[in-house]
């Protein structure tokens, strides 16, 4: 099994590096190739593992989309964001619950509302991915990251309430409750507590690596310690990652630069390796259909679809315009949303890899040792709304938002407001350099070479400061090209110049390796800062 695992996780990091060239959506392609995959003969059976997921895969693609969030946006869109983080994962829990339990004779209420709990959050990477790709609005980007780190946290819980009482574990609807209560607390107290710690210990280790690989293994022991005392493990590493992205900003440049490298390459990794996982089980669900009758099946997997689907757009609708009818505050604090954002919004509801795993996850019998009720059914209807969101929705949302022009048009506004900061940042330096200046002047330190290291500065600072101003105006096509760009264009190619020398003067053995490393390591910094966008 484990040589399998590693043979998908190799296979799907190709296929998305293919699919990321080709300029397709990686999601998809993944899922389409291990739906073919799974179709091959002698292919081996690679069963999903519900802790692997739930425990090695989530947690980390949490914490990355944690850090990168924005507390304030998500503090500013608290309310849209809670009736999808939290009411519609809950309704659509109870919804598709109805629909299951009278389409499906196996299932009893619990296990039905266990397929609701299942089917409930949206899959925490493939709307967002789109959105990024095709330039969403800000605020639709912060509504639909806001829910997709939050929706596992209510979905996961209510699947706990709804199994426990279909297998008998749960006294009543009353300890249901508490069980709710007790992960939302715990869960954010954790994640409160340990964010915290996590901040101050890495303040205080002055080690970038060491800073980088302690952000690595956080996720993993936040979750698990969640978990152990009964709280929401999504919940903890979400508020951890928060407190940690808040902080950010206080850490060394080093360390920066570290975790937005791994954690990009992490989130693929992981990403991809979800995605084909999903195709692959394809086999195994079709298996375990063996006597029931496809008639049924057929009916359950429409209507359970088509309720999943319908609820979230009845549910974003509502709650998009019955709130500002009838809250005052509500109209003044928030813009008014536009139809077509609001569909977009509404059909972003593509399900993952955490329903499928929770679906396995289902025991085979009761704590009687009586069968689960409709357990291969409650699987494959799981499977049908992964994957028919997945392909229904991956496939016709790019062309939605083309379609319905709903686009941000911040560019303009974030390059003006960056232009404008980096403006007033380029004069505080201007000013810093001054007053060393004149501090070594009056007490008689400041000598030639001083001054001429301040006229390089004030030269390069100055640069600096037009450069964001010149990308504001026409296109060098229009009106030729900037100094700004003249600069980068000359210097990019002395650093080739350089760097294509040191390596020819480590092959002529003038020099080390390690040396040679040392050195390009400076000139690729200096790229990356030329290459910036």
């Amino acid at each position: 099994m484990t040589a399998s695992l590693l043979a998908v996780l190799v296979a799907a990091l190709l296929l998305a590096a293919v699919a990321r060239r080709a300029d397709v959506s990686a999601p998809l392609a993944l899922v389409v190739a291990g739906l073919a995959a799974g179709l091959i003969p002698g292919v081996p059976d690679i069963q999903l593992d519900p802790d692997l997921v739930l425990y090695v895969v989530l947690p980390p693609l949490l914490w990355s989309a944690g850090l990168e969030s924005s507390y304030v946006a998500l503090r500013r869109n608290v309310r849209s964001i809670g009736m999808l983080a939290v009411g519609l994962p809950l309704a659509t829990t109870f919804a598709v619950g109805v629909v299951a339990y009278w389409t499906v004779p196996e299932l009893t209420v619990a296990a039905a509302l266990t397929l609701g709990a299942i089917v409930a959050p949206p899959d925490a990477v493939s709307a967002t991915a789109v959105g990024r790709r095709l330039g969403l609005p800000r605020r639709l980007m912060t509504l639909l990251g806001g829910e997709s780190l939050l929706n596992d946290a209510t979905a996961l819980t209510a699947y706990k309430v709804a199994l426990g009482l279909a297998i008998g574990g749960a006294a009543s609807w009353t300890g249901g409750l508490a069980t709710f209560a007790l992960a939302a607390v715990g869960g954010v107290a954790v994640g409160g507590v340990l964010g915290a710690l996590i901040v101050y210990v890495r303040a205080r280790l002055s080690d970038p690596l060491a800073e980088s690989a302690l952000g690595l293994v956080a996720p993993f022991g936040i979750y698990l310690l969640a978990e152990e005392v009964h709280g929401s493990g999504v919940l903890a590493v979400v508020v951890a990652a928060l407190i940690l992205g808040q902080h950010s900003t206080n850490a060394g440049y080093a360390t920066r630069l570290q975790d937005a490298a791994v954690w990009r390459a992490v989130q693929l990794l992981l990403e991809s390796f979800a995605f084909l996982l999903i195709g692959l089980q394809l086999p195994k669900v079709v298996e375990e259909l063996a006597g029931i009758s496809a008639v049924v099946l057929t009916v359950a997997s429409l209507a359970v679809l088509a309720t999943v689907i319908a609820v979230r757009i009845v549910w974003v609708f509502l709650f998009a315009y019955l709130p500002r009818m009838i809250v005052p505050a509500v109209r003044d604090r928030e813009p008014e949303p536009r139809p077509a954002q609001i569909f977009v919004v509404a059909w972003a509801g593509m399900r993952g890899v955490v329903s499928l795993a929770a679906a396995f996850a289902v025991p085979a019998t009761t704590l009687t040792g009586a069968q689960f009720p409709g357990r291969p059914q409650l699987v494959f209807l799981t499977f049908v709304v992964v994957v028919g969101t997945l392909l229904l929705h991956g496939l016709t949302l790019p062309w939605l938002i083309r379609r319905l022009g709903v686009q941000g048009d911040e560019a303009h506004t974030d390059a003006v407001a960056a232009a404008a900061a980096q403006d007033k940042a380029a004069r505080a330096a201007a000013e810093r350099l001054d007053e060393i200046l004149d501090r070594q002047r009056a007490d008689g330190t400041l000598d030639d070479v001083h001054e001429r290291a301040a006229e390089i500065l004030r030269a390069w600072n100055t640069r600096r400061r037009n450069s964001a101003w010149e990308q504001l105006g026409r296109d060098e096509t229009d009106i030729g090209e900037s100094p700004a760009a003249a600069f980068r264009r000359l210097r990019l190619e002395m650093l080739a110049a350089e760097r294509a020398t040191l390596i020819a003067e480590r092959d002529s053995g003038h020099i080390d390796d390690e040396v040679l490393r040392s050195v390009l390591y400076g000139l690729d910094l200096e790229e990356a800062t030329l290459n910036r966008r």
